[in-house]
């Protein structure tokens, strides 16, 4: 008695291949792979890479401003250090405005003072959400807990003089006296200048700040970008969340950071203190430079612009 039919009874029929590059129902090994496949492949992982470097490890930046001369010129091109500070997951979906929720990683160390860094700009002093994401440069002058003062354009930091970067600047030898109020300098109606400000301390989490009819507006912006509402009620009663409140507890970390072109940055003495969360970096190296104001299409003229000293260069 036999299993089924035999090859013999039917001598014209034979095994057909399972798929392409199969014999007999097994793999062929030696069979060549698609061009087009290994092509796709390559690309794929290339970019899964690249994102996740970037995401993780290390990202590249323009300077396009002079806000940090003669430290970083218009026209840097920089690599920055994203996993010293503890990376972070991607904030948006890839190409789409869509938000996700954030995981940070653990970090090698928090900003210190003196580093450069790069960060999310957390708003203008009026906003609690920043009209579109857009990373700046400065240095990290105070960290949180720190008194920070400038006297006659000298920054003070907990009463000692704050380091002198190499590449400070100033555009102008005329000193705003104190006492003569800038308008645009933040906290609003403090009577600060940019040349003579302070002193203010960077908050902490965990301190405790008085709120109260005289205070909540340096405060309001500050509390409802830590995600409460605020409101002062006509009686001059404040209200947290709905409930009235004569302090608030500090929830997260904040520093200071300033341009070292003193004279033209628009940094912490404007707009207030920097979260803890917004900081995507420290700025490490500079990879390429030439002269942002000569258009490519002079090609000539452009590659004549490259800064080559300044290629390969720390930033300190």
């Amino acid at each position: 008695m036999t299993n089924g039919p035999t090859e013999r009874e039917f001598p014209h029929r034979k095994e057909t291949a399972v798929g392409a590059g199969e014999t007999g129902g097994r793999l062929d090994e030696s069979a060549p792979r698609s061009p087009i496949r290994d092509y796709v492949d390559t690309i794929l992982i290339t970019i899964l890479v690249a994102f996740f470097l970037k995401t993780f490890v290390v990202e590249a930046f323009r300077i396009p401003t002079g806000s940090m001369e003669d430290t970083l010129l218009a026209g840097d091109f920089i690599l920055v250090n994203k996993f010293i500070y503890g990376a972070r997951t991607p904030k948006f979906i890839p190409f789409t405005d869509v938000m996700l929720p954030q995981v940070t990683f653990p970090s090698l160390r928090k900003p210190e003072r003196g580093d450069v860094i790069v960060f999310e700009f957390p708003g203008e002093p009026d906003e609690v959400q920043p009209r579109s994401v857009v990373n700046y440069v400065k240095r990290c002058v105070a960290v949180p807990g720190d008194t920070v003062e400038v006297v006659d354009k000298v920054v003070f930091v907990n009463g000692g003089r704050f380091p002198r970067p190499d590449g400070i600047r100033f555009e102008s030898l005329e000193v705003h006296p104190k006492g003569k109020a800038n308008d645009k300098i933040f906290p609003p109606h403090a009577g600060f200048n940019e040349d003579n400000y302070g002193p203010v301390v960077v908050p902490r989490r965990g301190d405790v700040v008085e709120v109260s009819a005289s205070t909540i507006k340096e405060w309001r912006t500050f509390i409802r970008r830590e995600g409460h509402a605020v409101e002062l009620r006509r009686g001059g009663d404040v209200l947290i969340d709905g409930r009235p409140s004569e302090s608030y507890v500090v929830e997260r970390n904040y520093y200071f950071v300033m341009g070292d072109n003193r004279d033209n940055s628009l940094d912490s003495r404007y707009w207030g203190f920097l979260p803890e969360d917004k900081i995507q970096g420290q700025a490490s190296i500079v990879y390429w430079s030439w002269d942002q104001g000569i258009a490519l299409a002079s090609v000539v003229d452009k590659i004549e612009s490259v800064r080559w000293e300044r290629i390969g260069s720390l930033i300190q």
